[in-house]
């Protein structure tokens, strides 16, 4: 079984650690293949990505994938205008109306930690029903639970077990990630599908949730890139 982990952070992105700590490590670990999830600035720095990326899968010997994160939706409109030109878009969930329009959107790939600073879990069974039509993925984020305090960590468990809950129901795909900003962060794939069982997933699902779903994303790369595509699915012939 392949296991991935979409969502790391570098210090090209603000991060604690580079390209090369977290893809040694991801490897060290068991996983097969990694998303840097960087912040779009401008084409050049698109390029200069790629060519890092490059070289450090042929040295470390992982694949590894270019990710832009939206934070909000002005970025969200200009990644979904470059979709053809890098690996996998994520959206930072958090905020409401962020969190809907990732949901309605087919370009996205992850909605990561949607009750990211809320006081809910930021998703009802509407946008649910929206992320599945759309094959948006619904992330468990374990670095969201790493630095939380006792206090904030049970709210915040109790809010993504809601959200596994309303994924279940509704068959939206559930992803486990890390969300890594350094290689100290990065947890092996044993320790996050228990993560995942916790939050109320039975052990084949929490699987899937770092082999299945995320394989299926990487699968989709080479689709999403020709020129036919238009949805998850649906291409012109």
């Amino acid at each position: 079984m392949k296991y991935f982990d979409l969502h790391l952070h570098s210090a090209f992105s603000g991060g604690k650690s580079s390209l090369e700590q977290l893809a040694q490590t991801s490897k060290e670990l068991g996983y097969s293949g990694i998303c840097f999830a960087e912040y779009f600035q401008n084409d050049e720095q698109l390029e200069k990505l790629k060519n890092e990326i490059k070289s450090i899968e042929e040295k470390v010997g992982i694949d590894i994938y270019l990710g832009f994160e939206a934070r909000n939706t002005k970025e969200l409109y200009k990644l979904v205008e470059r979709r053809r030109l890098f690996d996998i878009l994520l959206v930072q969930g958090g905020d409401l109306e962020l969190n809907r329009l990732a949901c309605e959107t087919p370009q996205v790939d992850i909605l990561t930690h949607p009750e990211n600073n809320r006081f809910d879990s930021g998703l009802n069974h509407i946008l649910v029903k929206s992320a599945a039509k759309n094959n948006v993925a619904i992330e468990i984020n374990f670095r969201e639970l790493l630095l939380s305090s006792k206090k904030t960590r049970s709210m915040i468990m109790r809010h993504m077990s809601q959200n596994v809950k309303l994924a279940k129901k509704f068959h939206a795909p559930l992803i486990l990630s890390s969300g890594a900003v350094s290689h100290w962060e990065l947890r092996s794939p044993q320790s996050m599908v228990s993560m995942a069982v916790e939050m109320g997933l039975e052990m084949p699902k929490a699987k899937d949730s770092i082999s299945k779903v995320p394989s299926d994303i990487v699968n989709q790369i080479k689709e999403r890139k020709i020129d036919k595509w238009i949805l998850p699915g649906v291409k012109m012939v």
